[in-house]
């Protein structure tokens, strides 16, 4: 019922057959369009102009191509030639919640809901390229933009990936999948040497890349600032023409991120086509530009690279209409359908970690005084993270949402308990952040006000100082002496709940067992404040599920615990290999803090009569498991069974279990629904550098249903021939 405001929309768009990479009629419109053009006209259309744009060409039909940041929102507008805002005031957008958020709904429905918002906003601001979804890897908890990527895991990125891109692409507009590839931390971000194996790269770090250009049908790619065995991502030959073009048949547009671009030669045979943000002042002189024409002039390049180049842009170009205006999606923005979406967002996001005594969701009719307390409960996010930063429309803020809400019903008692201020604020000889300081007056003005509350409200975690482009944190530590801050409230009030408003793990251990009720609110768009008190008031249910692990400490984190973490000498190697997150946790039994798939509800739930369709399958199979599922409790909730599948006895090291399938189920009280779940027996395979290919060996699986990685329902085994 919740999702039936696009329900139309998206049943009639967006499973229409998806972009095909190529047909005749495009190729031979391609063709005389690159014939009509000069050299200069062509490289024109291989760099930008300025910031977001590059060049025209009128004579022909060609308009300037306008991108945009935006993986959780159109980013407002900015000057032509500099990094300040143009100040306009008609360039205020829809801002959702980032992605680690998407991902913790384990929802594919709001994944193709946020695609379609984003799309028709990005064509209602006349943008013919959104640069995202952000898909790296999770893979240290400290890196910065977390918050802007999905997951740990590769498959559920894969699958809300495709859902999103599909959608958007149905407005006319080109999604751009990136980082290309392995920018897994900002620290060093620029110059670092990532180095793994082969089947790390093809099991972990590939797959979301590769459902996106296979399964989705991405339009454009974007190009990682670091090196990769070697070769900066955008001269990679391996990753541009080899994985990109040869492998994955990718026909879109490779592009760089922004003063990514280190060579022209290179860039040029590795398959990049445009260069966007060289730190040059005049454009004439970037990469791509006259050194590209006098490179074709002399011989060292042939004109016909720079042809594929300008058809690969074309071929974007007209996909998207951007060729045939009148017949383009013209878009809306900031309706009130597109609020609901970012709302329902939010609130799916939402993930129980804790609920002693069923203290949630509170009776709001009972009771008289509510203490909020944080810097959090007023401060609004939507605008920082620099590239992801979003000029959301309005950002509600879970103080403004409490006193609308409840202010006439209750005494609600403000504290701040904790400051982000410069006086606080330190920074050590590298720039980064060291936030550790107790403010004790903060806290006891907090402690005044839960002992006279019926029940105190802690809004804690991080903000954009630490969830951010372009630096790592330091520890996975509360800033700001929050853990003494909850503490303290805790002894002061024992009906404390917490709720963390964060796009990264944290250490939680400090406050765990002290507090009676823990959620995960992350960053919640414009409509965060409204979610997070709805669910804590039982107006909406928690339904989320983590998306990546929460170690107890950044010690036991695979990464760390090797001491592969942020590298040595500009060079990191990938010493966990495939054993990222969960399956790092599951295959050396280590205990943390939260699993991965972990997350409560104000129902129960029963899972019965889980079985496979049959015992024994071929290569060529697809194996179902069919399951019941009944809501047992007294309140609507959803559940999100999870299927995960290991090998009995491989012949190389592979991890204990790993995702495979999941549906996130919604049920009243006392319904009961019969699920199926697919997995291709393919999808059992690992990569085997041998043979330089995927292998499936034959012998016993085991295949886990569970609503966590550590939650196992049932477990029963199946033979492959």
């Amino acid at each position: 019922m919740r999702l039936r405001f696009m329900a139309i929309v998206l049943f009639s768009v967006f499973f229409q057959s998806s972009f095909s990479q190529t047909d005749a009629v495009t190729e031979k419109r391609i063709e005389q369009l690159i014939k009509k053009m000069t050299l200069k006209e062509k490289v024109g259309m291989l760099h930008g102009n300025s910031k977001f744009y590059t060049s025209e060409i009128k004579h022909l039909g060609i308009p300037e191509w306008a991108l945009s940041d935006g993986p959780h929102g159109v980013r407002a507008e900015m000057n032509r030639h500099n990094w300040q805002y143009a100040g306009q005031t008609d360039d205020a957008s829809t801002s959702f919640p980032p992605g680690t958020a998407m991902a913790a709904s384990w929802n594919l429905e709001l994944s193709k809901q946020r695609g379609i918002v984003l799309g028709e906003e990005a064509r209602f601001r006349k943008k013919d390229v959104l640069l995202g979804p952000g898909i790296n890897i999770i893979r240290s908890p400290l890196c910065g933009r977390n918050f802007e990527y999905l997951s740990e895991d590769p498959f559920l990125i894969s699958q809300l990936s495709i859902n999103y891109i599909k959608a958007l692409q149905t407005q006319d507009v080109a999604a751009c999948v990136k980082h290309f590839v392995a920018n897994n931390q900002e620290e060093n971000r620029f110059v670092v040497d990532v180095t793994m194996s082969e089947r790390a790269l093809r099991e972990i770090y590939l797959p979301g890349f590769k459902a996106s250009i296979v399964d989705a049908g991405v339009l454009g790619v974007m190009g990682a600032y670091n090196k990769f065995r070697g070769s900066y991502c955008t001269e990679n030959d391996y990753l541009g023409r080899t994985l990109l073009r040869d492998e994955f048949k990718f026909k879109g547009v490779y592009m760089s991120d922004w003063d990514a671009v280190h060579s022209t030669e290179k860039a040029a045979l590795a398959g990049l086509d445009l260069e966007m943000g060289t730190e040059k002042e005049n454009y004439n002189d970037w990469y791509f530009a006259d050194p590209l024409i006098k490179a074709v002039q002399e011989g060292r390049i042939k004109e016909s690279i720079v042809n594929e180049k300008v058809a690969n842009i074309l071929r974007v170009m007209i996909k998207t209409k951007v060729l045939d205006p009148k017949t383009r999606v013209t878009g809306s923005i900031n309706t009130k359908e597109h609020q609901q979406a970012a709302y329902r967002s939010a609130v799916e996001a939402a993930v129980l970690l804790k609920n002693e005594s069923s203290i949630l969701p509170l009776n709001m009719s009972a009771i008289k005084s509510v203490a909020i307390i944080g810097d959090n409960a007023t401060r609004t996010h939507c605008g920082g993270g620099f590239s992801s930063e979003i000029k959301a429309l309005y950002e509600i803020t879970p103080l403004q949402a409490m006193t609308t809400k409840y202010g006439k019903s209750m005494q609600i008692n403000f504290a701040q308990g904790y400051e982000k201020q410069s006086h606080v604020v330190e920074r050590s000889s590298d720039g980064q952040l060291n936030t550790d300081k107790v403010d004790w007056k903060l806290i006891e003005e907090a402690v005044v006000q839960a002992k006279k509350s019926d029940v105190a409200i802690v809004f804690a975690g991080l903000n954009h100082d630490f969830d951010s482009e372009s630096f790592d944190r330091l520890h996975m530590r509360l800033p700001y002496g929050q853990e003494t801050l909850i503490q303290e409230v805790a002894k002061a009030n024992p009906k404390t709940i917490v709720v963390i408003i964060a796009g990264s793990p944290l250490e939680l251990a400090g406050i765990e067992s002290r507090v009676s009720a823990l959620v995960w609110g992350w960053y919640g768009g414009m409509e965060a404040g409204n979610a997070i008190v709805d669910v804590l008031s039982g107006k909406e249910f928690p339904s989320g599920k983590l998306p990546f692990t929460i170690p107890v400490t950044l010690s036991q984190s695979p990464a760390h615990a090797l001491g592969a973490y942020p590298g040595h000498d500009l060079k990191v190697n990938y010493e966990e290999d495939i054993l990222v997150g969960y399956r790092w946790f599951d295959t050396k039994g280590i205990e943390p803090q939260y699993p991965f798939g972990y997350g409560l509800s104000y129902t129960s739930f029963e899972i019965s009569n889980v079985a496979s369709d049959k015992k024994v399958y071929g290569i060529n199979d697809e194996i179902t498991v069919k399951f019941n599922i009944k809501n047992t409790g007294r309140t609507t909730g959803a559940e999100v069974v999870q299927l995960y599948a290991g090998q009995t006895n491989p012949s190389v090291l592979r991890p204990k279990k790993e995702l495979k399938a999941f549906d996130k189920i919604f049920l009243s009280p006392g319904e009961q629904k019969t699920i199926d779940l697919k997995i291709k027996v393919k999808d059992l395979a690992f990569y085997d550098e041998k043979t330089s290919g995927w292998k499936i060996e034959p012998g016993e699986f085991v295949l886990y249903t569970a609503t966590s990685a550590k939650n196992i329902v049932s477990s029963f085994p199946v033979t492959v021939k």
